[in-house]
């Protein structure tokens, strides 16, 4: 062997090994993988190709000149999952803590650039303790560049983030600005200002889990769309996702076999829906006796849950859903729900996935808490992103769809192309206890026996506008069907809207009520 391949090999094997033997034992000591061990987990085996494995900084100041390690601190390529090609970074906190330098966002930024050029996902694995300090400003500019890729990525390629490790400051809007955020519980945290500055600045005494772990962020702020145990859970989660979604905003998700549901829970459809009206029941039961057997993923799951979205496929294609979950707050839309769905929707739209809505919804929370939060401006975010999908969109109204809610929840009047509703649906204004003490105030108020005028006026009420057949008649529904037609029949109706052609008006770009 000469010298030069010698060499190639040495400085090889330098790279692979980043910070170094003990600092690799710490990164276990705290339940982490290193860089490279969770690149390894991720993509499918033997089909990692690194990209820019010799780079080093630029850095002369604070003795940097003198601590030069191959890769700097992150490792960038592509590689194939699930036989499909993606391109990732995974930053290694064995060398100066993960910290991104200029050339570190330089390779982040290259592998950002292939993968928008190739139409490929891009997948970023977080473990940073954010800006090279010793670089000044040549650091935060990095950073810079690295949003502005995220931006214009957004629609183009779906971008995944994984935050396995710390991930602070102005770190932190890079993942912010990706599709999906995946956060394990323990090891990984995010937040603009650290638990110090916070004590300091408003007393307020918390740790770094309390402020900004995983569970914090997967069911208060909603930032991470899914938490997970430790770091092989993540990223089998990532290669999970990763089956439900195209490749760009060009393609379409490729098909698999269709698996009948589990009978146990189609057969159960039938008597899903109380016939008390305000009885609950899961909506997920719903979802799983029609969409094909153990392919419900869902997003943001300890968020906002009186929404439930998440993937599924119906048929063998990848569907997005948006349900409305009686078992919380009822199934009422709130701020964060709606916010939760938007997002959702809107990533659907982006890249092709059809849409199917189940619905079961009393109307918007009321309270100052939600009138003075914004729901007004939260809620038309909802109803803006249903409005503005051009990919098929079809809705089952399973009992109640009351008010501006009706509307919003991906309504024939939105232009959803295909809208049924089981027996059981209540399609009105409000429900039937307060329309009819608004309509028949004076009549209870003057019977012998307001409380038994009232109860027969209810009972008329519901016969006459608590059902799905008033809409019907209008066309606003296209279809009443039994529950256990349901799975047949969205699958016939998308066959025949797979290829939908839509558009809206020409624009720059919308305005949505942000």
């Amino acid at each position: 062997m000469n010298d030069k391949v010698k060499q190639l090999l040495k400085y090889r094997e330098e790279s692979k090994l980043g910070g170094g033997e003990k600092r690799i034992e710490k990164q276990h000591e705290k339940g982490k993988l290193t860089a490279r061990e969770r690149v390894e987990l991720l993509v499918d085996k033997g089909t990692f190709e690194e990209i820019d494995a010799f780079v080093t900084h630029r850095s002369s100041a604070f003795g940097l000149e003198d601590q030069k390690i191959k890769g700097d601190g992150v490792i960038t390529g592509f590689a194939k999952i699930e036989g499909r090609p993606v391109y990732l970074f995974s930053q290694d906190f064995t060398v100066f803590g993960g910290s991104l330098s200029e050339t570190h966002a330089e390779k982040i930024c290259k592998v950002m650039d292939l993968a928008m050029k190739n139409g490929v996902p891009i997948i970023g694995l977080n473990d940073s303790g954010g800006a090279r300090i010793q670089e000044g400003v040549s650091s935060l500019g990095g950073y810079a560049e690295v949003f502005w890729r995220n931006s214009m990525a957004s629609g183009v390629v779906p971008q995944i983030s994984a935050v396995m490790g710390p991930c602070a400051g102005g770190a932190v809007y890079s993942p912010a600005l990706t599709d999906f955020v995946y956060m394990v519980k323990n090891t990984s945290y995010m937040f603009v200002t650290g638990p110090n500055v916070v004590k300091t600045v408003t007393h307020e005494d918390v740790s770094s889990e309390d402020l900004g772990g995983a569970t914090a962020h997967g069911s208060k702020s909603g930032v991470a769309h899914f938490t997970t145990e430790n770091d092989a859970e993540c990223l089998r989660n990532i290669r999970k996702i990763i089956t439900y979604i195209p490749q760009n905003c060009e393609e379409k998700v490729p098909d698999v076999e269709a698996v009948d549901p589990d009978p146990k829970l189609a057969s159960g459809l039938e008597d899903l829906v109380p016939l008390n009206p305000n009885k609950p029941y899961d909506i997920k039961d719903a979802i799983n006796g029609v969409m094909d057997r153990d392919s419900f993923y869902e997003v943001h799951e300890n968020y906002a849950d009186n929404l439930v979205v998440g993937f599924a496929r119906l048929a063998g294609r990848s569907v997005g859903i948006v349900a409305n979950q009686p078992l919380s707050l009822a199934g009422v839309l709130d701020i964060d729900a709606s916010l939760k769905g938007a997002r959702f929707v809107r990533f659907c739209d982006a890249f092709n996935i059809p849409l199917v809505v189940f619905e079961d919804v009393p109307g918007f929370l009321p309270g100052t808490d939600q009138e003075w939060g914004g729901i007004i401006k939260h809620g038309a975010k909802l109803l803006y992103a249903f409005c503005e999908a051009t990919v098929p969109k079809m809705t089952v109204i399973t009992r109640k769809a009351y008010g501006g809610a009706y509307d919003v929840m991906n309504s024939k009047h939105i232009r959803a192309d295909y809208n049924v509703a089981w027996p059981t649906a209540e399609i009105a204004v409000m429900g039937t206890k307060g329309a009819v003490e608004i309509i028949f105030r004076k009549e209870i108020s003057e019977a012998e026996n307001p409380e038994k005028k009232q109860k027969e006026l209810e009972d008329q009420y519901t016969n006459e506008f608590a059902n799905p057949y008033r809409a019907a008649a209008r066309g606003f529904i296209d279809d009443v069907i039994l529950p256990s037609e349901t799975r047949q029949k969205l699958i016939r109706a998308f066959a025949v809207c797979q290829n939908k052609v839509d558009t809206v008006p020409r624009k720059k770009h919308d305005n949505l009520p942000l």
